[in-house]
């Protein structure tokens, strides 16, 4: 059912059945332009599946508003369809990660070949929505930095899209990407260039590197990546370092436990910890890493931003957001 939602997704079928009346497969195929016979089986499977309505009188499907509000683009950051169009991609490592179950080790980025491009879907779906007008105010005063003009980093930027809508937003701080994909960074430099930004550049960096603070930033954000790195006790001390006095480090991370028993009501934790043996987690330990994995938790984050050195860790909440957590630490 996963890679069939993914389909519809991919292909706007989602999208389509939303803005019809109830309508036939050839109807929904005509809006959708896509091929009559595919769109009829995949109608078939929605319904069968709970998630599309059939009348079978007249032989026509519909999407129903509160299905239509967890499937669709218009959806926003409330888009579950969207986390489907990772099934395929992990499929595609399955024989890799079942050697690593029996020998250890894991399976590395480069085997993930569209994950930048998924990653830019999601992070657009998320910050388009949130990012400048509600997250980042969570830090008090952060805002009118920003406005005023500071130096911000990202640490594992990946396609570089956060980066560009803050540039956009605050012309007059400077703003530095780092990851180690050049795919990733490709694409961001693509998209600032597209935008007209002179205030975004990109860079290829692994974030482990910036122990002892031989550079100065304001405000170092990393976005749903801490727990996927090889080292993140390292990153983290790193951000500490080369935060100035008052800087800020802006991290989004899962909201969950770092406790088994208290995840078992998550209603996303069965996609989390499979989420993260197919990726976070093995990546990680490919290279060695921690393999922290993506149910590391609010507990752990807290207690490694402390180990860093942050004394003042605050825990935020986005409304709507059921998926991460916004950690605003200050370097005092």
């Amino acid at each position: 059912l996963a890679l069939i939602i993914s389909v519809g997704h991919r292909t706007g079928l989602f999208d389509a059945l939303a803005g019809l009346p109830p309508s036939t497969s050839e109807e929904v195929a005509d809006s959708a332009s896509l091929n009559e016979r595919y769109v009829r089986e995949w109608l078939g499977a929605m319904t069968v599946g709970g998630i599309v309505e059939y009348d079978a009188a007249t032989q026509k499907y519909s999407l129903p508003p509160e299905h239509a509000a967890y499937t669709t683009r218009a959806s926003g950051p409330d888009n579950m369809a969207f986390f489907t169009t990772y099934f395929p991609l992990m499929g595609t490592v399955e024989d890799q990660l079942v050697e690593s179950f029996a020998r250890g080790g894991g399976v590395p980025y480069e085997a993930y070949p569209k994950f930048q491009e998924i990653q830019r879907e999601e992070t657009a779906r998320v910050y388009d929505a949130t990012l400048i007008d509600v997250a980042l105010p969570l830090a008090p005063g952060l805002v009118e930095r920003l406005e005023q003009g500071i130096d911000v980093a990202d640490f594992g930027t990946g396609a570089g899209h956060a980066i560009n809508l803050m540039a956009r937003a605050f012309p007059k701080s400077r703003f530095t990407g780092f990851d180690i994909s050049e795919t990733g960074l490709a694409i961001g430099r693509a998209e600032a260039k597209e935008w007209g930004l002179r205030n975004a550049s990109f860079e290829a960096r692994d974030s482990a590197e910036f122990v002892g603070g031989r550079e100065r930033f304001d405000l170092i954000t990393a976005l749903d990546v801490i727990h996927d790195l090889a080292k993140p006790r390292e990153t983290l001390q790193g951000i500490y370092d080369s935060l100035g006095p008052g800087g800020v480090f802006f991290c989004v991370d899962m909201a969950a436990s770092s406790r088994v028993e208290e995840n078992i009501d998550h209603p996303m934790a069965p996609f989390l910890y499979g989420f993260s043996i197919f990726y976070c987690m093995t990546t990680s330990l490919a290279y060695g890493g921690a393999g922290w994995g993506t149910l590391w938790g609010e507990q752990m984050a807290v207690d490694e931003l402390k180990r860093a050195g942050f004394k003042d860790v605050s825990v935020e909440k986005v409304e709507g957001d059921i998926l991460n957590n916004y950690y605003v630490a200050r370097k005092q």
